[in-house]
């Protein structure tokens, strides 16, 4: 027989959830997820979202635990004596204990599986909030990479515009040199240099083309009569492609080039082309 301090609830019960404290010390992999996201949170600079405000249940555990603590000490000391509990033997005294202590075993056992609950909630939501921080820093991150791409596409493009200008300037020259070897008429030459000292890249260009269309001179024999005019033909074919290969890399939509090969400078590099191997 035990002794009168043996208190019999439930004893193979008893007996599991005294180890019940042992279980909770132990990692689950439960509790390893929630760490590790907590790691995680607090390594990227976003610390895992606190438990707002205390959890009710740890509160009434507490106020349950000093009860069941003070009942204990009470019923000791009004019933049993504490000389009578000091003297029983270490087989009695542990069956007392086991039986006193593992309501609480069990109470927090419940208490801390809520108190994990909770956390891996807020854990999950520190995540996710960081996710969406992510996602939208990804968005940024692509919208600047294409303001990126347009500011340095814009900045090609007006490097080339500027760049036509001069070997607009070229080919006008060179085109004033085809037609004034081959014409005598000093008066229109004259006027034709003049326009094209004050800006007007194009004024030979269109003589050359009206001159052409009106069939006055003989393409063939404008562009390669002589040498002279084979050379600087040449010289023009060469200027234009090297324009138009520029062009190329800084205009996706091709709205650059098209403008200028049918431009009056482009419609002679055209006649030019098709009159090279004209016979």
């Amino acid at each position: 027989m035990r002794g009168p301090f043996a208190v019999e609830i439930g004893v193979s019960s008893v007996r599991l959830l005294a180890f019940a404290p042992d279980a909770v010390k132990k990692s689950t992999p439960i509790q390893r997820l929630a760490e590790s996201m907590a790691i995680d949170s607090s390594t990227t600079g976003t610390p895992a979202k606190a438990t707002q405000g205390a959890d009710w249940r740890l509160g009434f555990s507490m106020v349950l635990t000093a009860g069941w603590l003070l009942l204990g000490v009470a019923y000791i000391s009004q019933i049993i004596g504490w000389r009578d509990f000091a003297s029983q033997n270490a087989p009695s005294l542990g069956s007392f204990l086991e039986g006193a202590f593992a309501p609480l075993a069990f109470l927090w056992l419940v208490v801390g599986f809520f108190l994990q609950q909770r956390q891996l909630q807020d854990n999950t939501k520190t995540i996710q909030l960081q996710l969406e921080q992510m996602r939208r820093s990804a968005e940024q991150a692509e919208i600047q990479s294409r303001a990126i791409a347009a500011d340095e596409l814009h900045s090609r493009q007006d490097t080339f515009l500027r760049s036509r200008l001069l070997v607009a300037d070229q080919l006008a020259m060179i085109s004033g040199w085809i037609l004034s070897s081959h014409t005598e008429d000093v008066s229109t030459l004259m006027d034709q240099w003049g326009r094209t000292g004050q800006g007007e890249p194009n004024a030979f260009p269109l003589e050359i083309i009206r001159r052409v269309l009106s069939n006055q001179v003989d393409a063939h024999e404008l562009f390669y009569g002589t040498a002279i005019r084979a050379g600087h033909t040449e010289r023009y074919c060469i200027a234009f492609d090297r324009l138009i290969d520029a062009g190329t890399r800084c205009d996706p939509t091709g709205m650059i080039c098209d403008a200028l090969r049918e431009g009056a400078q482009g419609r002679i590099y055209r006649m030019m082309v098709e009159r090279k191997f004209a016979t």
